[in-house]
């Protein structure tokens, strides 16, 4: 029996949407695994009530999430998404994210909105700021620490290595609690 796998990230906004679609949920396919894709809606015209319900139902059903988590208008991963990571977390699925590139959340928030800073108030404790004073988490994580420690684990390369990663994994994920679990070196390179 194939795994079925929830693809969450924001493609959905992309002006090749369907066409991105289609190739992602092939590739689950050729590795194995059934797709449910955010793109596959019950109407043409729905509404932002059946377009939650849709995707929360395919996340119940999914054994599995794997979560685009590159940038999305900003420096960190896409809202929705973000929130379909929890809402697969709380129901114990495991989460494989994915990203283009390894760069820190700092690194991200550097290249979105200019230098970050060492606070020079926090003697005890290194800190940093953004140009308007926020702080910036630096705990070595390619995202968010809450959307970081929650996956099982986090692949850089994209959506095709972290089909081979669950794929490679996917007989000891069966019935795990996995969220949480992940130390930021076990990040995969390939």
């Amino acid at each position: 029996m194939s795994l079925t796998v929830y693809l969450a990230g924001p493609g959905v906004f992309y002006p090749d949407a369907q066409s991105l679609a289609q190739t992602q949920k092939a590739a689950c396919r050729l590795y194995g695994f059934t797709p449910l894709h955010p793109a596959d809606l019950p109407a043409e015209s729905p509404s932002a009530t059946m377009i939650y319900r849709s995707n929360v139902d395919m996340i119940r059903r999914a054994d599995a999430l794997l979560a685009d988590l590159d940038p999305f208008r900003g420096p960190e991963a896409d809202a929705g998404t973000a929130f379909e990571i929890g809402f697969a977390v709380a129901l114990g699925k495991p989460v494989v994210g994915y990203l283009s590139s390894a760069a820190t959340t700092k690194e991200r928030a550097a290249r979105c909105y200019g230098p970050v800073a060492r606070c020079p108030r926090v003697v005890d404790q290194v800190v940093w700021r953004d140009r308007d004073e926020n702080l910036v988490e630096d705990f070595g994580h390619p995202a968010n620490l809450m959307l970081a420690e929650a996956c099982t684990t986090i692949v850089v390369g994209g959506l095709e290595p972290a089909l081979c990663w669950l794929q490679n994994h996917a007989a000891s994920l069966a019935g795990q609690p996995l969220s949480g679990s992940r130390l930021p070196a076990e990040i995969a390179s390939s």
